[in-house]
């Protein structure tokens, strides 16, 4: 597993953030490691879009306390998933978050496995996924790192990294 102090490893996400009539416009391929470069960057992660503890706490508190990260000279909010760009853009919208948040879909789980993050939810019918976390990225390396234990939702939110940000 990924630990504070290493360089985050690079992968292909996906992003969308402009929508048709029906649906997002296809998904633009984003590098991390480009996409990491130079910026300071708050990442947190979950096992899926449109699910319940992600959808009515994880991303509604990163939201809400996106200005303060942004005082906190944090130049970035990303919200990840194994999900892909389409379903990461739909629900970002729905969450009144997009243009706020930047939701990435890692629909083949590349980032999730590098980071050693994933996790076999396939008992519960999600398959593989991420598991709840978060992370400060500072130039492509990890300085904060917060993994939640299965089930919980402790360690992993907007005030906890607010605390870490000193």
């Amino acid at each position: 597993m990924i630990k504070i102090g290493d360089r985050i490893p690079d992968a292909t996400l996906t992003e969308s953030t402009e929508f048709g009539e029906a649906c997002p416009i296809g998904p633009q391929k984003v590098s991390v490691a480009e996409a990491t470069k130079g910026k300071r960057i708050v990442i947190f992660g979950l096992p899926g879009a449109y699910t319940p503890t992600c959808s009515a706490k994880h991303v509604p508190g990163y939201v809400k306390h996106l200005d303060a990260l942004k005082a906190k000279k944090v130049d970035e909010v990303w919200c990840i998933s194994l999900n892909d760009g389409f379903v990461m853009a739909a629900w970002g919208r729905d969450q009144k978050a997009i243009g706020k948040v930047r939701f990435l879909g890692d629909g083949n789980g590349e980032l999730s496995k590098k980071l050693g993050l994933d996790v076999d939810l396939s008992v519960a019918g999600l398959g593989t996924r991420l598991q709840r976390c978060s992370l400060l990225v500072d130039d492509g390396v990890v300085k904060q790192l917060n993994v939640e234990a299965p089930g919980k939702f402790e360690v992993s939110d907007a005030a906890t990294m607010l605390k870490q940000l000193g």
